[in-house]
This record gives structure tokens, sequence and C-alpha cells, in this order.
């Protein structure tokens, strides 16, 4: 099965800003999240499979080493969802929010997608 960003270049998504890369990634962990409560296994799977896919762009494109360096931490939280057995959905939205994290813009969208009650 090809990935939806398998033809997605370097070169068009260096075009973006971190901030939209951010909430692209984003965009895919929020689509996750709403399977979690479903059996749809493989949807939850592909979609990990994507935001790695964005993450290992977003990592060749820049060349901050610090920025690179919590990157590749934050993709192995993404891969250890990846392959665990049962989905997690408090792991899952630790790491939606560390991801969120990584820019003011992008962090404007915690409250709105973790509102407290």
């Amino acid at each position: 099965m090809a990935s939806q960003h398998s033809e997605l270049t370097e070169d068009r998504w260096s075009k973006f800003t971190l901030d939209q890369q951010i909430l692209m990634i984003g965009n895919e962990m929020n689509r996750a999240r709403k399977l979690l409560g479903s059996s749809d296994w493989a949807s939850l799977r592909n979609c990990y499979e994507r935001v790695l896919r964005l993450a290992d762009l977003t990592i060749g494109v820049h060349e901050t080493r610090g920025l690179r360096r919590e990157l590749l931490r934050w993709r192995d939280l993404i891969a250890q969802l990846y392959i665990t057995e049962t989905p997690d959905l408090s792991r899952h939205n630790t790491a939606f929010r560390c991801l969120l994290r990584f820019t003011p813009v992008a962090s404007q969208q915690i409250p709105l997608l973790f509102q407290t009650a």
C-alpha cells in the first residue's frame, strides 16, 4: 500500500515553514487519535506511518542540530506507538502535545485539542 505522502519530496516539504510542517504532522496525529476509539487498527497504523514519513521529511530538511535531535527523539515516541499491540490514548496524547510544543504557533492548538472539563 502506497503511503499518502510517499510522493512528497524533501524539496517540496522544505517550502513549508516549520510551523506548517508541525501542524501538518499534527493533523495526522489528530486523525490517528480519532481512530484510537475504534477497532480499525490498520487505519491507525497507516496514520502512524504517515506521521513517521512527515517526521522523517522534517528531520531531513532542517539543519539545526538541536531541532533535529528533538525531532528524532519525538519520532521514537511515534515508532513505539506504531509497534505497540495495544493502542494507548494517553501515550498518544502525550506525544501529540509534545509535538505541538515544537513551535509557538503549533502550541496555540493545545487548548483547542485538549480541552479540560
